[in-house]
């Protein structure tokens, strides 16, 4: 390590102070202190959202539940609401990393860092939620912009997301097993507006495919699922997986999805 100063705000209108001037903002750790430890970054100065009461919590507001960007993975896995209105997320929570990381890691946190194989943007942009930052509110659709890159500003925080309640969703991870990461991921939800998939592990980042939400819209069965082509050319090839690994693992993740939603 070297040295840096740790500021432990109260309020998150301390919080925002210290961001807005340049602060690296902690909320779990995770991500930020492994590459810290291996000095792929290197922060003069950390701010700590960890002491931040109005940032947890998880609640109903009409037909979308909010939960505050500072709560834990294994909060949202356990909370009562999540499990009974969106199961699929809980399960979600449930099975990212480690118990290590369940228990220190955030919502906000992961989808703020934008990991191309991170499980939380994919329930976010499948459920087509809503990102609450301290200056406004973003649509899911434009708030992943690629490889660890969001739609957030220097030094804009998010403070909750807001999932609106599905007819029912549920996501398919394939596991890396040495990183707990998804080789592949898949989240198809069925929502007032129709259906939405969301795939993540398989590319440069998080992403929804138009053939599978357009087959599943018109026919919401496993051989829909199954008809549609994926295209590996755009999709990552490493020591994991192939290119067209990949693509046949979003085929069968999506149908192993329709299957479990069907019953």
């Amino acid at each position: 390590m070297y040295p840096f100063t740790l500021e432990r705000p109260s309020t998150l209108a301390a919080a925002n102070q210290l961001a807005a001037s340049g602060a690296k903002v902690l909320a779990g750790g995770q991500t930020l202190l492994a590459s810290m430890k291996l000095r792929l970054s290197q922060p003069g100065q950390l701010v700590d959202l960890a002491g931040i009461a109005e940032l947890t919590g998880i609640c109903r507001e009409g037909n979308a539940l909010v939960i505050g960007a500072m709560t834990r993975h294994i909060d949202v896995a356990n909370n009562a609401d999540v499990k009974a209105l969106i199961p699929g997320l809980a399960d979600l929570a449930d099975h990212i990393g480690d118990r290590q990381v369940r228990a220190m890691g955030t919502l906000g946190g992961s989808v703020a860092n934008n990991d191309p194989a991170a499980c939380y943007p994919s329930a976010v942009l499948g459920l087509g939620a809503t990102v609450h930052t301290t200056s406004r509110k973003i649509a899911a659709d434009d708030f992943f912009q690629g490889m660890f890159t969001t739609a957030l500003a220097e030094g804009e925080l998010i403070t909750a997301i807001s999932f609106p309640i599905p007819k029912r969703a549920v996501y398919m991870k394939f596991v890396q097993p040495a990183s707990r990461f998804a080789l592949v991921g898949v989240f198809v939800a069925q929502t007032d507006a129709g259906v939405r998939v969301a795939i993540t592990g398989a590319g440069q980042g998080v992403c929804r495919h138009s053939g599978l939400e357009a087959a599943l819209n018109s026919s919401f069965t496993v051989a829909s699922a199954a008809g549609v082509a994926i295209d590996a050319s755009e999709l990552n090839a490493d020591i994991h997986a192939s290119a067209a690994y990949r693509a046949n693992l979003i085929s069968v993740q999506t149908q192993r999805a329709v299957a479990k939603l069907l019953g």
